[in-house]
């Protein structure tokens, strides 16, 4: 197939082009830049399947040629109001992402009959009163608080793709991305495994906000491609969770990489700085994935960090 993925300088874009690229396709990566980063791409230069268009998605897009499937990607991602990529800093571009850059990226579907894979998220639970996660829990979702400029593009989003599918027949698929981690993170990105990461190289100690039990699932990235392109392959309309079900609390997960890395230099608490909206459990329930896709993660956590922290390391070096 030839594919459209935007986002395609991303962390999560650009692992997603080089499996396709593995895969035999050929991909037509697409970024502005906003949040993703050159570099992400510099492996792929002169790729003779790869081709890459600098464009912002909420723009008409035209892509020469033909388009077997689209893969919208495109979006800041990062829940950190600190960090210059995170979604409350940047939440007119994230509510335009979501809302316009959808309708222009199935609008390239729809022209090319194409297959049309839209990028959801766990956010979309919200702050959840069920757990773990399932896809027929509706959420919920605080609508005009600071998080609900990325909640609500993507909940919009899941909307326009299944009206597409239902009203003109378009053969979509929608996944809602659980947390999820590996080489090619920003090491700025703000997140908790960036951050616990990054204080470890420097042995700093790891700063933990509150007590440290609030929870999240981490699956590395490779399997969640795994699972992205079997969902992009089948016959499912609906949307899937993909995530890793094995459940942390943030002070494990800071203990994890400190003994990773031999870092002496402990952990720190500090006041809890999260908003209001922050889900203090997050995990998915991914047994439609199991039944509908025959997948689930195999990368241990520990072995996830292993990877991690070798292209951090190298990185940080770099600088």
């Amino acid at each position: 197939m030839r594919i459209l993925v935007t986002g395609a300088a991303g962390f999560l874009g650009s692992h997603l082009c080089d499996r396709l690229l593995a895969e035999g396709h050929a991909v037509v990566g697409m970024d502005n830049f906003l949040t993703g980063d050159p570099q992400n791409l510099a492996h792929l230069a002169g790729h003779p399947r790869f081709s890459f268009i600098r464009h912002d998605v909420t723009q008409f897009i035209f892509v020469p040629g033909k388009v077997d499937a689209v893969m919208h990607f495109a979006s800041p991602a990062s829940p950190n109001r600190f960090s210059p990529y995170g979604y409350p800093n940047l939440p007119i571009q994230t509510l335009k992402v979501g809302a316009m850059g959808t309708h222009n990226t199935l609008g390239v579907a729809k022209a090319h009959g194409a297959r049309f894979l839209m990028a959801s998220t766990s956010e979309v639970y919200g702050d959840p009163e069920v757990h773990p996660q399932h896809e027929g829990y509706w959420g919920k979702v605080n609508p005009i608080g600071e998080r609900s400029v990325y909640d609500e593009a993507k909940r919009y989003a899941e909307a326009m793709t299944m009206a597409y599918h239902r009203y003109h027949g378009v053969d979509t698929h929608i996944v809602r991305i659980f947390n999820t981690y590996g080489p090619r993170m920003r090491l700025d990105d703000g997140r908790v495994i960036p951050n616990f990461i990054k204080q470890a190289l420097q042995g700093k100690p790891l700063t933990v906000y509150g007590n440290g039990n609030q929870t999240r699932s981490f699956c590395y990235v490779d399997d969640l491609i795994e699972g992205i392109y079997r969902l992009l392959l089948s016959d499912e309309h609906e949307p899937v969770n993909i995530g890793n079900p094995d459940e942390f609390t943030i002070l494990q997960l800071a203990e994890t990489v400190n003994r990773i890395l031999g870092n002496e230099a402990g952990i720190v608490f500090q006041e809890e700085a999260r908003d209001r909206d922050d889900p203090q459990r997050r995990c998915p329930d991914i047994t439609r994935a199991r039944e509908r896709l025959q997948w689930e993660p195999r990368v241990s956590l520990e072995d996830g960090l292993a990877l991690t922290i070798e292209d951090f390391r190298k990185r940080l070096q770099d600088q």
